[in-house]
């Protein structure tokens, strides 16, 4: 029976980039050693970060003055050392579900930090609007896709101060205004390779200035300076990060990714809003592209186990909702295909005809 993968991350990667990784673990650029125990100071892994670097700088059309580096720690370690770098007086932060939240907390260690909206009276099911961003913040802080609740902001922002942003689960998917930003965060599992590695892209000019003393290992500096090699860095995850980069640029780059992600998402949500089973648990403008969250609507509360049971032995994988919000997420990030997409709707719409 095929699978399909909808989780939320670690998620699916393209077939092409599982199978050119494999190879090279199994043999790295014909050394015959693995690229799973090569030094990362061989000769033969530089041109692997600066090919992956020089990618992303492309794909996502980031000016000169950026810096693209790699690390560990996922995009929790980023909500602490983003502060550490960057808050020097106040920080704003707009909670937009669990993980702004997360970021929010972390960044209360280093100075005075505001939650300048929010939309947790609600359960976060839609996005804050019509808010004022105070002019004496160091930077307002976004969560531009929260894949539990499943909202997403999907165009940049203006903000009359400094912007950084969690990309964790939507960078890639959209044209982006790296400009608007000082820093953009993403853990690497979801639309850029595999678990293991975050990337983090930081406007030079506005490293260094935080009132503090940083431990070396927390300072953006020491990365930025040593090109992401200062100590080991996940070799393997960032090779996987070069192939995803790879198909991405094969595949018509960010503004078909765009293309796809809103056809990928019009032809659930349409099922959604079509089956008499289910509804949405977004405010319909605010709803992801990439984490599509659907309950059973109240009479046909007793049939969610069975949908996902039945779900389940159809092949989806992954479609559980989290526990704060229930009912079902199906995750699309780029390497989501519609033979994915239509076999779910298809499965919705038959357990709709049994019931």
């Amino acid at each position: 029976m095929k699978k399909y993968n909808f989780n939320a991350g670690p998620s699916m990667l393209p077939r092409e980039v599982i199978e050119n990784t494999a190879k090279q673990i199994l043999d790295f650029n014909g050394s015959g050693l693995s690229l799973m125990e090569i030094s990362h100071r061989a000769k033969d892994f530089q041109p692997v970060v600066d090919e992956t670097v020089a990618l992303i700088k492309e794909l996502l059309d980031i000016p000169e003055g950026y810096s693209v580096i790699f690390l560990g720690g996922g995009a929790s370690l980023q909500f602490m050392q983003i502060p550490a770098n960057f808050l020097i007086k106040k920080a704003g932060y707009v909670n937009t579900g669990t993980w702004a939240k997360k970021a929010m907390k972390e960044a209360k260690h280093f100075g005075e930090t505001i939650e300048v909206a929010s939309s947790a009276d609600d359960n976060y099911c839609h996005l804050p609007k019509d808010f004022t961003i105070p002019a004496d913040l160091d930077y307002l802080h976004i969560t531009t896709n929260n894949t539990i609740f499943g909202t997403e902001l999907r165009k940049d922002i203006d903000s009359p101060v400094p912007l950084i942003a969690d990309m964790s689960s939507d960078i890639l998917s959209r044209p982006v205004d790296v400009s608007k930003y000082d820093a953009i965060y993403a853990g690497c599992q979801k639309n850029m390779g595999m678990a293991g590695v975050t990337c983090v892209i930081l406007k030079n000019d506005k490293l260094g200035r935080a009132p503090r003393e940083l431990p070396t290992m927390i300072d953006y500096n020491t990365h930025v300076s040593k090109g992401s090699m200062f100590n080991t860095p996940p070799v393997v995850p960032i090779y996987s990060v070069l192939e995803t980069m790879r198909w991405v640029k094969a595949h018509g780059g960010v503004k078909e990714m765009d293309k796809r992600a809103q056809e990928r998402a019009r032809i659930v949500y349409d099922e959604i809003d079509r089956n008499k089973l289910f509804k949405g648990t977004v405010a319909v403008e605010d709803r992801s592209v990439m984490n599509l969250c659907f309950v059973m609507n109240e009479e046909y509360k007793d049939l969610e186990k069975p949908f996902l049971d039945f779900a389940t032995e159809r092949g989806m994988v992954g479609i559980k909702g989290h526990r704060s919000v229930g009912g079902f997420r199906a995750s699309c990030y780029n390497a989501q295909t519609l033979e994915g997409v239509n076999a779910l709707v298809q499965c919705m719409k038959d357990f709709e005809a049994q019931h």
